[in-house]
């Protein structure tokens, strides 16, 4: 799971699109959302839009044209009538459910996921940071790697920026959770990439930003005297 508070993370995170039925079952009451039962989840939006319908607290099944069997039908108690088809998008906020909008058409809904959606090559994935956020140690550690042009082997590599102070590290097969780094060669765990790295001396606070960075699929990050400071991001004063 994505760490609450990670201020490398932008946008919304695993978007996902549920049909929903929005029913008018009282006059003075609003409008239920609910999605249809699996056994009608083939039926058209035109196929659903003005018609009669009985539901429970957990789905709808239309009336008028379908078969129903008893049980179904004993186990929904409500009675109303499609008011509209709506499309919800919706997001995890950390574990949680996140209602983002509606929309009248699952093309529409798409058309607002793929402009929500960061996908990799259609924005940068390089942040450039204070170097306040790493101490002075870890930031000397990090200039002989990138100094030093030996391969680390632990997903990540320093390099220098030529005519400037700042230098920078490539992070390799991110995001860095279990299910990702699954798909390496040999498998691993994000448990497992950081004792690795620990084991390697390189400084906790250096790791600490690596890794957040990586689970939000970062993949260069930038450390230069003269940017600004990442809010929600430790820094040091030494």
């Amino acid at each position: 799971m994505i760490p609450i508070n990670n201020p490398f993370i932008r946008g919304y995170q695993s978007l996902s699109i549920q049909r929903l039925l929005a029913i008018r079952y009282e006059e003075d009451c609003p409008l239920t959302y609910l999605p249809l039962h699996s056994s009608q989840a083939h039926l058209a939006d035109d196929q659903v839009y003005r018609f009669p319908c009985v539901f429970c607290d957990d789905f709808a099944l239309v009336t008028e044209g379908q078969d129903i069997s008893s049980e179904l039908d004993d186990h929904c108690t409500g009675i109303g009538v499609v008011q509209t088809v709506v499309y919800a998008i919706t997001a995890d906020e950390y574990g949680t459910p996140l209602h983002v909008g509606d929309t009248y058409s699952h093309e529409a809904a798409l058309e607002v996921v793929r402009r929500l959606t960061f996908d990799t090559g259609h924005y940068s994935r390089c942040w450039e940071i204070s170097t306040g956020h790493l101490p002075s140690q870890a930031l000397a550690y990090l200039e002989h790697l990138a100094d030093a042009a030996t391969p680390t082997g632990l997903l990540f590599e320093a390099f220098r920026i030529p005519g400037s102070h700042a230098v920078g590290v490539k992070l390799i097969a991110t995001p860095w959770t279990d299910t990702n780094l699954g798909f390496i060669d040999g498998g691993g765990t994000t448990a497992a990439l950081h004792q690795a790295q620990i084991e390697t001396q390189a400084p906790q606070s250096l790791i600490d930003v690596m890794h957040l960075a990586a689970v939000a699929d970062v993949r260069l990050l930038i450390f230069d005297p003269d940017a600004l400071v990442l809010e929600g991001l430790p820094t040091f004063d030494d």
